[in-house]
């Protein structure tokens, strides 16, 4: 499966690419086609022209130098500034949120950096049904990846100024930093001597399959940060490879979607699952691509 992507996005990451440098060029040679403006047809020809002695009479017009035209293609602004919702298929119902500064170079590139805050779920997760709530099944870690990357943004089709749809391609990379938060549940530990059902010893931990034998036992999971204290961090790097559709009627305004994949790699396996009988690594995955949406708004100047 995890070679199927690499190929798929590598052949996406290619394709981008060869769009980048081949549809910008087919738009400048197509402008260059422009067939000038047919220039007045030469007065002496014309059969009601004055005769040479008539026009010695008049002093040759004086030509004015045209004035460059003024490109559509230029850009109003230098500076964008966006803010956004993420979905993804190892997220959740929303997968996190981002923010990007965008710098143009010209009329068609532009470089960016951006910083992305997602959580990543194991896809084998299921909610199970406890004595007085629910937990997942197994769940042993919270995983939360910051996502800093620099990149450039090429405009692959462009908008009219004041209305349209503009596709830019964009590609990028940087680190990972994950965050590995404990799970938290809350195990009855209270002992169950002369038929004595009484809750007595409650106690909130990380789930541990070695520990927490007994599912029974398991009343609800514990308050969200509860574990915050014993974060772990981890390291690894990410690369994505994107296309985006923005629209917008406002010059110091933009809106739109970007849909893209992402290959993400970390240099230690995250435990998000754990069960007794098997290995965190047989288990959980270092290599974790995902497709993505992101919805943005933002500024620019």
């Amino acid at each position: 499966m995890h070679s199927r992507f690499v190929r798929a996005f590598f052949g996406l990451s290619g394709s981008l690419l060869l769009a980048l440098a081949i549809v910008p060029q087919a738009q400048a040679q197509e402008r260059s086609r422009t067939p000038a403006q047919p220039s007045p047809s030469d007065p002496s020809r014309s059969s009601d022209s004055p005769s040479s002695s008539d026009r010695s009479r008049y002093s040759a017009p004086t030509r004015t130098a045209a004035r460059p035209a003024v490109s559509n293609d230029e850009p109003s602004y230098r500076k964008e500034f966006t803010y956004g919702l993420n979905f993804n298929t190892r997220g959740g119902l929303i997968g996190g949120v981002s923010v990007r500064s965008t710098h143009l170079l010209n009329q068609d590139w532009a470089r960016f950096w951006s910083i992305e805050a997602v959580e990543i779920k194991h896809p084998k997760e299921d909610k199970l049904p406890t004595y007085s709530g629910s937990i997942i099944n197994g769940k042993s870690n919270y995983l939360y990846s910051v996502r800093p990357t620099v990149g450039l943004q090429r405009v692959i089709f462009r908008k009219a100024p004041d209305a349209g749809v503009q596709v830019n391609g964009l590609f990028g990379a940087g680190p990972s930093i994950g965050l590995l938060m404990p799970y938290f549940i809350s195990y009855d530990y209270s002992e169950r001597t002369n038929g004595n059902s009484q809750l007595t010893d409650v106690r909130n931990e990380q789930y541990d399959p070695l520990v927490h034998r007994d599912q029974r036992l398991i009343l609800d999971r514990a308050p969200l940060f509860s574990g915050v204290g014993s974060t772990k961090f981890l390291v690894g790097a990410h690369a994505r490879a994107a296309l985006s559709f923005e629209y917008g009627r406002y010059r110091d305004a933009v809106a739109g979607v970007e849909v893209g994949a992402l290959a993400e790699f970390y240099t230690t396996t995250p435990a998000i699952i754990r069960v007794a009988q098997a290995s965190d690594e047989s288990l959980n995955d270092r290599f974790l691509p995902s497709v993505y949406l992101t919805v943005y708004l933002g500024s620019r100047n």
